[in-house]
């Protein structure tokens, strides 16, 4: 699904996570990816599954969640609009490490991981600005989840 026309190119030059990146490189990003629609409720990834792709979320809002057979499922980010979802695509063994569903109705770029790790071994500029981009992500999500276990867990323990 191409809103107003607008290639994948298109799509990824305006993203926020990929400015730091050129448009030799967004050409070879897009060349990996294709638009899909999600409903509301259906999975995007699925724990344990191979992680073959990342999303780039165009529109709509999706649950990173933890399965914990006993309690249920348990949410751990709600990400929307510009964010990127899943960077397992990039580390042996290359395995979803928790569950993505669609929240409400959500369009994505899914960008295939094979295909850009081919990339990457072949442009290592490119594997690099693309880990340098991760990283942030990495180090954000993970800052926001100590805050997030610290307010769960530290009151407890007051």
């Amino acid at each position: 699904m191409k809103p107003f026309g607008s290639s994948i190119f298109q799509l990824l030059e305006k993203h926020p996570f990929f400015v730091s990146l050129s448009k030799e490189h967004l050409k070879i990003l897009a060349g990996c990816g294709k638009n899909l629609h999600f409903q509301a409720g259906t999975f995007l990834a699925r724990e344990g599954d191979p992680a073959a792709h990342f999303f780039v979320i165009r529109k709509g809002r999706v649950s990173v969640e933890i399965a914990n057979p006993p309690a249920g499922t348990i949410a751990v980010q709600s990400l929307d609009e510009s964010e990127i979802v899943g960077w397992s695509w990039l580390y042996p063994p290359h395995v979803w490490q928790f569950d993505v569903c669609a929240t409400q109705e959500t369009s994505v770029i899914s960008l295939d991981g094979e295909c850009l790790r081919e990339k990457c071994e072949q442009n290592h500029e490119l594997g690099f600005q693309l880990m340098k981009a991760f990283s942030r992500i990495m180090t954000r999500r993970l800052a926001a989840t100590r805050l997030q276990l610290l307010q769960v867990y530290g009151a407890s323990h007051d």
